[in-house]
């Protein structure tokens, strides 16, 4: 009798985590749309009450027609901002803008660091080798990184590597390591197959990867 509520525990159990295993992407996915809609909502909330004391619309008084009307109007914005900076002259006056920003102390380096890792993010011309292996958090155990950029040292002539290291489940928060480029360990992964094993913690993963480092490869 006793197996009973043994069995019916482990079901429960067992069905509990298939449950977790299946919204869980669905949640996460969730949760980064929700972040981004929100984001843009508030972006175009100032411009819609604008518009609102312009042009009294009693239909608008709904908040969610609001927030929809406020990531319409965003999206709307950003695209006429990217058709223009398309132009010849709108790539003039982008470039006197950005100008003026450099000469803005501390707006220039937030703003310069910015655009480089949107500018590397977007780029096309995209790379397995940019996935990288580096023993951290001690010598044996490797973590994926992304390799951002190689270096000199001033002293010795040596290459370096800027690797980043994100954070598994929450890659937002991430380690800056620079090493010898000799330890960096080149991998096969693409982009996307390193930030599905960080997002789900190497749960999906390929089924091989190249984690013994052979003979050294130009990761630039």
């Amino acid at each position: 009798m006793k197996r009973v509520p043994v069995r019916a525990l482990r079901d429960l159990q067992r069905n509990i985590l298939a449950g977790l295993i299946t919204a869980g992407p669905l949640f996460v996915t969730w949760l980064v749309f929700s972040f981004v809609l929100s984001a843009l909502a508030k972006a175009g909330l100032p411009a819609l009450r604008l518009l609102e004391d312009l042009f009294p619309l009693n239909w608008l008084s709904e908040p969610w027609l609001q927030s929809t009307m406020a990531v319409l109007l965003t999206l709307g914005v950003l695209y006429v901002l990217g058709r223009v900076t398309s132009l010849v002259v709108g790539r003039q006056a982008f470039g006197l803008f950005e100008a003026l920003l450099e000469r803005l102390p501390f707006v220039a380096k937030v703003y310069s660091s910015v655009r480089q890792l949107l500018d590397t993010m977007m780029t096309k011309k995209e790379s397995s080798h940019r996935v990288v292996l580096v023993d951290f958090p001690i010598v044996g155990q490797k973590s994926i990184g992304f390799l951002t950029r190689t270096l000199i040292d001033s002293t010795s002539g040596q290459e370096l590597a800027a690797v980043l290291l994100p954070n598994a489940i929450n890659p937002t928060s991430a380690f800056l390591q620079v090493l010898p480029l000799d330890l960096v360990t080149e991998t096969d992964l693409t982009m996307e197959q390193a930030m599905s094993m960080l997002l789900t913690g190497g749960a999906v993963a390929p089924a091989s990867l190249r984690f013994t480092r052979t003979d050294r490869t130009q990761l630039t």
